[in-house]
């Protein structure tokens, strides 16, 4: 493949800001529309479960639609039907309209498993046909459904372990779908009744898959290496990517491009460099850990110089930071990580500790979008003051708390 042009790295990085949606364009749609809008942009949303702060489906979404509210998230699964719960790189929230181009997965799962699974099916795998009868009749079920009644003996076919593995091979396979999350916890029905009539259904060729799998990652990532166009999503495998690649930059779609002073070609689609704005605004962003821009850590390192690794599957006295430290954004920059837990009873947002990058001299001029963004996060964890205990370079706090406070009030006074 031939290097058509080269670029800065300061390019790059406003082609993926503009990519992720973060490049600070005011958003030309509200509410629930923005939520699907940006979730079909993105092309998924990773959930997790951790709630030091607002779980990470919520964080990322609030992220770029300011107006952000988990009901609206809610009713694209639940009522509109406009997203689904599948596995793209993890567990995420998926375009509705992506839907085919997971079903050769679900039909892996169905065809062929590993061997734990296989004696699995031996003891239990009665349990498949009897827990799908049971919705049938009775409705979406969740988990919580098949707990035993008291009294009930161990052993039985309301064994509750045995049926929670048996609900989570169903939705692999495909027969179930997540209709609802009530509480976080998920309500499973059949699939006929989750997906809408007019959804495709008709397994995508391979030519799709492939063409399917790099638009995909290039719409959200906006430039990446053929590696990272991989890990967007498991959908292709890289036999399959090499080849989509090799065929559509022939065609002129996506072009090859080399960043000064990085290894490896990279890809971008037609007029994302024309696109991308010359400036960017003077902002903050607090991201969630598993936020689309982060997620690939590697990719971070080489395009941002941030070398971002999250703790929180770490012994304490392993951490180098914290348990579940958040990235900070900056105009287009990643300047510093935050260690933050909300004290929702209390309604107090404590950040434990934030350290700016080492080398980065923008500390004063940050300071003011920094504080605001703090100030916006805490709000949206149910928090009206924020106690900071520890900054890192020291000499900032006694500023950053002014600031912050002043945030908080200019912000409850615009409601």
């Amino acid at each position: 493949m031939t290097t058509t042009q080269s670029i800065s790295v300061k390019q790059a990085r406003r082609i993926v800001l503009r990519a992720q949606l973060l490049d600070g364009r005011d958003p030309s749609i509200v509410g629930k529309k923005a939520v699907a809008a940006t979730i079909e942009h993105l092309g998924y949303v990773q959930i997790d479960t951790i709630a030091v702060v607002e779980r990470s489906h919520h964080h990322t979404l609030w992220t770029r639609c300011p107006d952000y509210d988990a009901a609206s998230l809610h009713d694209l699964q639940a009522v509109d039907k406009r997203v689904f719960e599948y596995w793209a790189h993890a567990m995420a929230f998926l375009p509705m309209a992506d839907y085919r181009f997971y079903l050769p997965r679900m039909e892996r799962h169905r065809e062929s498993g590993p061997a734990w699974l296989e004696r699995w099916k031996s003891d239990h795998g009665h349990l498949c046909a009897d827990i799908l009868a049971r919705i049938r009749a009775e409705g979406a079920l969740s988990s919580v459904d098949f707990e035993p009644p008291p009294g009930t003996k161990r052993g039985t076919w309301w064994d509750w372990k045995p049926a929670k593995r048996a609900l989570e091979i169903l939705f692999w396979q495909g027969h179930l779908m997540i209709a609802e999350r009530r509480n976080f916890q998920k309500v499973y029905d059949l699939t006929e009744r989750v997906l809408p009539p007019d959804t495709e259904t008709t397994r995508p060729s391979e030519e799709e898959m492939g063409r399917f799998h790099v638009r995909r990652a290039l719409g959200g990532l906006g430039i990446a290496r053929e590696r990272e166009i991989r890990d967007a999503f498991h959908i292709a495998d890289r036999p399959l990517i090499v080849k989509t690649l090799e065929e559509m930059v022939d065609e002129g779609e996506p072009v090859a491009l080399s960043i000064d002073g990085l290894r490896d070609t990279y890809y971008a689609m037609p007029g994302e460099l024309e696109a991308a704005a010359p400036g960017v605004p003077d902002s903050a962003r607090i991201l969630s850990p598993f936020d689309n821009l982060v997620i690939q850590r590697d990719r971070i390192a080489r395009l941002f110089g941030f070398d971002y690794t999250i703790e929180c599957y770490l012994p304490e006295t392993k951490r180098t930071f914290g348990y579940f430290v958040l990235p900070v954004l900056w105009r287009d920059q990643l300047v510093g990580r935050l260690d933050p837990k909300a004290d929702r009873k209390e309604r107090r947002f404590l950040v434990k500790a934030l350290w700016f990058e080492p080398g980065f001299d923008g500390i004063d001029a940050a300071l003011p979008a920094f504080a605001d963004a703090l100030a916006r996060l805490a709000r949206f964890n149910g928090c009206d003051a924020v106690e900071l205990d520890r900054i890192d370079p020291t000499g900032h706090k006694r500023r950053l708390k002014t600031l912050v406070r002043q945030a908080l009030v200019a912000q409850q006074e615009q409601g």
